[in-house]
């Protein structure tokens, strides 16, 4: 039976609760974060939901902490089934306030960790005809004003993934990837840009929104589970990709209100 699933930033918010929806299963879990402490705490969490695994510390910037990742996955469980690439931080900023480093960072994490995380697993997914799981945003689609680096980056991990699904499809290797809004998570501990206050503008969408991670762990595993390959989680999220594929212009004049009224919320503060 194939039960053993590896996840990137499975420390905290959607990585912990992907490993936990699954370990209720009695899914064996390779969890890696850059976060010891938390990585811990949700090893503790898996076993007592049912599951089991193993922690090993790891930055997706560096590929030889990946592929040593996935050797352990091939010593400790024989293999891997599921490569969930999850680790990612959050940034913000006009375009013209961001440096290059910041670019550099989101970059470096969100889209080229993904990319890492894919290619140190690929020959394990190829031996099991498993599954790649690549966690993208709604900002891959909808690219909202004051975050065109997370856009771009998250945008990557969209194209990275249609590209794997008809090149792997032939071997019998699933692939999908998630475009979450914005849900309950602590995604902002990691935030870096320029702008203060765009930080709290962010936060309280985070904050307000009905949805949380677990319910985006089980939306996950319905798609999954369905054979779904764009799994969009928020009813609000399916709603605008739709208008966004019929009537683009609608989309891009709305992005541009906003744009007025964060411009104008960042000069009042």
């Amino acid at each position: 039976m194939q039960n053993r699933m590896m996840i990137t930033g499975a420390g905290s918010g959607l990585g912990r609760e992907i490993a936990l929806r699954w370990a209720r299963e009695g899914w064996n879990l390779a969890l890696s974060d850059v976060n010891e402490a938390g990585l811990a705490e949700t090893l503790k969490m898996v076993r007592a939901a049912g599951g089991d695994g193993f922690t090993l510390r790891c930055d997706v910037r560096d590929y030889s902490q990946l592929t040593a990742f996935a050797q352990a996955c091939e010593e400790k469980f024989g293999g891997i089934d599921i490569v969930v690439n999850n680790a990612g931080v959050a940034s913000g900023g006009f375009f013209d306030e961001l440096t290059l480093e910041d670019w550099d960072w989101q970059i470096a994490i969100n889209l080229m960790g993904v990319v890492k995380g894919c290619k140190a697993f690929l020959p394990l997914v190829q031996k099991s005809k498993g599954k790649i799981v690549n966690i993208a945003s709604m900002a891959a689609l909808m690219q909202a004003p004051g975050m065109s680096n997370y856009n771009v980056a998250k945008a990557g991990v969209v194209a990275l993934s249609e590209s794997l699904l008809v090149e792997l499809k032939p071997e019998g290797v699933d692939v999908h990837v998630v475009c979450p809004s914005f849900f309950q998570t602590n995604l902002m501990d990691s935030y870096r840009g320029p702008t203060p206050n765009m930080k709290a503008q962010i936060a309280k969408l985070l904050e307000a929104s009905p949805i949380t991670a677990a319910d985006i762990a089980n939306l996950i595993h319905e798609g999954i589970a369905k054979g779904t390959f764009m799994i969009l989680p928020h009813d609000e999220g399916r709603m605008a990709w739709q208008i966004k594929q019929q009537n683009p212009q609608a989309i891009y004049d709305e992005m541009t209100n906003l744009t007025v009224k964060k411009r104008s919320k960042a000069k009042a503060l």
